[in-house]
């Protein structure tokens, strides 16, 4: 009967150890699992970066009084002959459209927009029935006509018509403006009061004349190396 007792208690003996040596071994492959609460949300996802947007350019002023066809024709000619010009964002255009009573000069900052309009006289040859309307332009020697195109506004010098400053002609159409002596100058058939005695003004040799009074506003604005860029709008 002892025996018996003996072992029973045993075998409970060795079950007993049985069952702790498997919990031993089931808890940790338990605990390797991640604890996670009833009803958690998964992390969430960083925020993606903003794309960025390339600045668009800002467009060009508006060139005021200026027949816009005439100004992106200047500028086409300013950044075409951009290796002969110093002064890129000053220059004068010169529509002959209008009769010559009309400001037909204006000195354009294309920076800022800012405009100055003069009056300017044309060519006997362009015009050879004083009509005050430039009727054509040439490049001929003797024509005493006025050319038209792209210009690089050079050098002064006093010449005949008293302080000027020479042209040079940068398109087929005013290659000979340096020859020719085709330059800015003043003149007293340019002023202001010959539109009150002839309601026009005279007429040059195929120069860009202007009045007495404004030939330095015209210096100024240009110096040397600027673009005249003179045409029909």
């Amino acid at each position: 009967m002892n025996e018996l007792l003996t072992g029973t208690a045993s075998r409970r003996g060795m079950l007993r150890a049985g069952g702790i040596a498997a919990a031993a071994l089931i808890v940790p492959g338990c605990m390797r699992q991640p604890l996670q609460s009833v009803g958690s949300q998964p992390a969430p996802k960083p925020a993606s970066k903003p794309t960025a947007v390339a600045a668009t350019p800002a467009p060009p002023p508006t060139i005021a009084g200026v027949a816009t066809s005439l100004v992106e024709r200047a500028r086409a000619a300013r950044d075409t002959h951009a290796g002969q010009l110093r002064q890129r964002d000053r220059v004068a255009i010169i529509d002959f459209t209008p009769a010559s009573y009309r400001s037909r000069l204006a000195l354009v900052d294309l920076a800022n927009g800012r405009v100055d309009k003069l009056l300017v006289a044309h060519g006997i040859g362009s015009d050879p029935g004083h009509t005050a309307f430039l009727q054509r332009f040439s490049n001929d020697d003797g024509s005493e006509a006025t050319c038209e195109g792209a210009f690089v506004a050079d050098n002064y010098y006093v010449g005949q018509h008293g302080r000027s400053q020479r042209l040079v002609g940068l398109d087929p159409t005013n290659s000979n403006a340096l020859s020719r002596a085709i330059v800015i100058h003043a003149a007293w058939y340019a002023n202001k009061d010959m539109l009150i005695s002839h309601g026009k003004l005279g007429r040059s040799q195929g120069c860009f004349a202007v009045g007495e009074n404004e030939l330095q506003r015209v210096f100024d604005h240009l110096g040397e190396g600027a673009l005249v860029y003179a045409a029909k709008g």
